[in-house]
Formats: structure tokens, C-alpha cells, sequence
């Protein structure tokens, strides 16, 4: 298990971790930083200079959950993880991923009155006698408030939150060992094994009365995405097509659905591409769209979206496949596609 201690700077993560490794047996401090400390030693200084912070590094996000599951093999856990974790499709990856390890994690937040919070990073102290670093740790403490205040909303709604403002790092401590106990905190999450070779997965368009399509958010991977999923061993690939929109959405789809796209994905390690096939599930009448359901565990939420404006929201990949399924739809013939371009 992971107890993921989150909050902004100054709300007493690390200090909390430190009480907190007395109240749960076994527990073991996991400090990721140390792995953005190290790929900023082995990463070109120009990779670092592309970026705002080394969270945006697939490598560190990916290196979290690999050491993590590393770790529980030498130590019982839980590990205590004291990290600012602000984005939520970085929250889904990580999170998501330590589930398809069969991870557990318990997600607390440490929440902070903004005034407090300016006042400890007034009085912070570090290690270090350098004026000019003091400064600078301060200046990127502050300027980490509004990003967390605009996390708040879904922080609030993802974490167990426990307010610090008025707790020393102890009693803080004794409540989040108390939530642990309790189950508080619990991030309910799919668990979907991650590819050990090339795939075939099935996704289908869904429309509504304006044209627009369906587009899910799901809680265990970064970004937008269409219905659908990984068509099992000896499935037909519509079926699975069928099959996930009735799981995910609690939409029945007739059987004969029409391909869009059929798209070879390239293998781009530590991913292990395979086909991926996109159908036309039709147009949604308004009774059949306020039916739609949302499973907790899979999905957070869907929405209906113009082509522009599923650009912004999808992955590269998953914005190409869709721009040529929507000409296929509108041509009346489906493409074939090879990492995303067509042949033939």
C-alpha cells in the first residue's frame, strides 16, 4: 500500500511523514523527489530546460511506480509518500498504474489556510546558509498557490482531506494513521494490466443530435479518451466495441456496428502498440444520453465535443485516429491507417 500524503508546500507533508512512520507498522518513508534529483544528474540540462517541472517528465512519472512496486518487494509497507501531485491527469497515470501493479493507495490530502501558508514559507528554513536559494525555494512556494487553489476542486472530491492549519505535524500524523485504519482515502480504481505484447482494442464513436461526439475521461490513465477497450482473447472486435459501451456507459449498441478505422500503432516503449479499431456506434437520442452511466472506478466523467474542441482535449494519437474516422464517417468508407497515416 501507498499513502500518498499530497497538499501544497508548507502544509507539513514531509514532517507529517516522518510522525506518521511511527503510527503504521512497517511503513517506510518513499521520498519521489529524489528520483527528479536523480534524472536531473543523468537527463541532458536541455530536456530540463523544456520543461517546468520534472513531474512533466514521462520518465519520472513512470520511475515513481516502477521504484514504488521495487520497493514492496524488500520492505511490508505501507509507503509513506510525502508529494505535491497538482495535476490530475498525472494523478490518473501514477495512480492508475500503481493499480494495474495491484497497488493499493490511499490518497490524503494535508489542506492548509492560504494565510498560514504564506506565513510558514515567510519562515521556512533550510539547511543551507545560501541567502539567495532561501529566495528562491520561498519564490517557488508561492508560486505554487494558485496552482493548488485551482487543484482544490478535485482534490477535495479525489483525497481524504486532512486540515493541518491548526494541528502540529503529530496530531496531523494521528488522524491520517486513523484514516488509514478506517479505509479513508481509498482510490476505488479499474485495475487494467498493463501490455506484455501488442494489442488489438476496440473504441466507438457515439454521436449526438448536433453531430458532436463522446468523449470519457477515465480515472486510471492521463487524458480524454473514446468508449471502448482491449478486445479479449477469442472476442470479436465489434463485440468488444459492444461490449465496453455497455459496461462503461450502460448503452446497448446493436451488434453490426460500422469500422471507421482500422490504425496499426507503433510500438513506442515501454508501450507495445497493436491494431486499434474505431466504429461508428450512431447518433444518441436525448433519452438514451441523460441513461448514460458513469462506473466510479473507470470513469469520472463524459462529455460531447466539436472536432476543435476535441483536439485540445485528446492525446496526439487519439486526436489523429479520431480527425480520420470522422472523414471515413463522412465518405462512407472506412480507412486504413498506419501509425496514424492512410494507405491505400
Amino acid at each position: 500500500m501507498i499513502v500518498w500524503l499530497n497538499g501544497t508546500f508548507g502544509a507539513g507533508k514531509t514532517t507529517t511523514a516522518h510522525e506518521l512512520l511511527d503510527l503504521l507498522p512497517g511503513s517506510t518513508l518513499y521520498d519521489p523527489e529524489l528520483l527528479g534529483s536523480g534524472l536531473r544528474l543523468m537527463l541532458p540540462a536541455k530536456r530540463f530546460e523544456e520543461i517546468d517541472d520534472y513531474q512533466d517528465l514521462p520518465a519520472w512519472r513512470r520511475m515513481v511506480v516502477d521504484t514504488a512496486a521495487a520497493l514492496l518487494t524488500e520492505v511490508p509497507g505501507p509507503l509513506v509518500t510525502p508529494m505535491t501531485l497538482l495535476r490530475q491527469e498525472y494523478r490518473d497515470e501514477i495512480f492508475g498504474a500503481l493499480a494495474a501493479r495491484r497497488i493499493p493507495v490511499r490518497h490524503v490530502l494535508l489542506h492548509t489556510e492560504e494565510t498560514i501558508l504564506r506565513e510558514r514559507t515567510a519562515h521556512r528554513e533550510e539547511t543551507s546558509g545560501d541567502a539567495e536559494t532561501h529566495a528562491s525555494i520561498r519564490r517557488w512556494s508561492l508560486e505554487h498557490l494558485t496552482p493548488y487553489a485551482d487543484a482544490l476542486p478535485w482534490l477535495r472530491g479525489d483525497a481524504h482531506v486532512v486540515d493541518t492549519t491548526r494541528l502540529t505535524p503529530r496530531q496531523a500524523a494521528e488522524q491520517v494513521a486513523e484514516a488509514v485504519r478506517t479505509g479513508a482515502g481509498a482510490c476505488d480504481i479499474v485495475q487494467t494490466p498493463e501490455p506484455t505484447a501488442e494489442t488489438l482494442a476496440a473504441g466507438v464513436l457515439l454521436f449526438d443530435d448536433q453531430g458532436r461526439v463522446l468523449l470519457v475521461d477515465p480515472t486510471y490513465k492521463a487524458g480524454w479518451e473514446f468508449p471502448g477497450g482491449v478486445v479479449e482473447r477469442g472476442e470479436a472486435p465489434a463485440q468488444a466495441g459492444v461490449r465496453e459501451v455497455a459496461e462503461e456507459l450502460g448503452i446497448e449498441l446493436p451488434r453490426a456496428l460500422r469500422l471507421l478505422v482500422l490504425d496499426w500503432e507503433a510500438p513506442k516503449p515501454p508501450g507495445f502498440g497493436g491494431l486499434r479499431l474505431l466504429y461508428d456506434g450512431g447518433t444518441l437520442t436525448g433519452d438514451r444520453i441523460g441513461k448514460l452511466l458513469l462506473p466510479g472506478a473507470e470513469l469520472r466523467d463524459w462529455r460531447f465535443v466539436t472536432e476543435s474542441e476535441a483536439e485540445k482535449m485528446l492525446p496526439p494519437v487519439r486526436w489523429n485516429r479520431l480527425r480520420w474516422a470522422l472523414r471515413a464517417r463522412e465518405g462512407g468508407c472506412p480507412l486504413y491507417l498506419e501509425a496514424g497515416v492512410p494507405l491505400g
